[in-house]
């Protein structure tokens, strides 16, 4: 996990031992951005970062330039540190720093940010830096991962969060990771460490509905609490900015792909993991099955496919969202 080699990272360099290139590359910058804030912000002394650290942008240098700043010596201090950021801006020339990577300045650390993008793996410039410096790539979470990180990183910090609490948090606010952790260093603020962040924390300092929203939606699905998931559909379509009709879509399409699977699940010990759900919503899957059988699910995922295109414009006669969630719940309770 990105977490961890975050975390090893940090803590060498914590130890002294410093690579003289850190290429950071990949999907998620929220990783990238750590790691560089860190040595930003570390790795020298108020006083040496004055004539020994500077930040390089992408877009207004060379491959050339870098390696200039690279080279020089520092003045007063035992290293200088030289960041290029917005790196990805220099992607058709990135190979060009190959024999920098060769025979690196020792007395510099150079540390490249380079986001959205990856190096080949099969080109020689990941493989030397691979053998004089760290390689790191940072990917992008998916959704059902983002509930575990967060757990993670708040148990790291000496708090705990119910599982319904950091649902709620993911449905909000996605796979982004700054967001995400924006909105943590909030609750942060507000509780004391070692208390629990509750669906109820989370409503008060957030803004997100504990009664109203998709995980409760797909809770009352799933339980065929037919007048609550009716209440919640008729908010949505009050409040259609707030609740956009992909995001119920997705999410609902997901959880009845995923209790199809349940069901062939001969071992259902077992369902926490192939499912790659928290063991805590395995009830709500349980009793699903229980009130969908099979061919059920199997009609429900196609209507929610038809809902989908409709709600992008084919095949429907000018329904608003919250006609078109009511629509597919007589569906899925028929």
């Amino acid at each position: 996990m990105a977490l961890e080699q975050v975390k090893q990272i940090i803590g060498d360099i914590k130890q002294g031992t410093i690579a003289p290139i850190y290429f950071l590359m990949g999907e998620e910058p929220y990783y990238i951005d750590g790691i560089s804030d860190y040595i930003e912000d570390n790795l020298l002394s108020e006083e040496e970062k004055g004539f020994n650290q500077m930040v390089l942008y992408g877009r207004d240098v060379t491959i050339e330039d870098i390696v200039s700043n690279a080279k020089r010596y520092p003045m007063m201090a035992e290293r200088q540190v030289v960041i290029v950021k917005e790196a990805q801006e220099l992607s058709r020339t990135i190979e060009n720093l190959v024999s920098y990577v060769e025979n690196p300045q020792p007395t510099t650390v150079l540390v490249i940010c380079y986001k959205y993008k990856k190096l080949d793996a099969r080109k020689k410039l990941a493989k030397t830096i691979k053998k004089s410096g760290v390689l790191f790539e940072s990917n992008k979470l998916y959704e059902n991962q983002v509930p575990d990180w967060i757990r993670r990183v708040l148990a790291g910090k000496g708090y705990t969060i119910t599982p319904k609490a950091s649902q709620m948090l993911t449905e909000f606010l996605g796979n982004d990771l700054s967001k995400v952790n924006n909105e943590l260093e909030k609750l942060q603020l507000i509780i004391k460490p070692g208390e629990q962040i509750t669906p109820q924390i989370v409503e008060e300092n957030i803004g997100i509905s504990k009664d109203f929203n998709n995980f409760e939606l797909q809770s009352a699905i799933a339980t065929k609490d037919i007048k609550k998931a009716f209440g919640i559909v008729q908010y949505f379509g009050q409040n259609p900015k707030n609740h956009p009709i992909v995001m119920t879509v997705a999410l609902l399409y997901s959880f009845f792909s995923k209790l199809l699977k349940y069901h062939s699940i001969s071992d259902k010990s077992t369902a926490p993991k192939a499912l790659g759900v928290n063991p805590y919503f395995i009830k709500e899957y349980q009793e699903a099955a229980y009130n969908y059988p099979m061919k059920k699910v199997s009609a429900i995922v196609s209507a929610i496919r038809e809902i989908d295109m409709k709600s992008k414009g084919v095949g429907a006669a000018n329904l608003s969202q919250g006609d078109l969630l009511k629509e597919l719940l007589v569906k899925i309770f028929n």
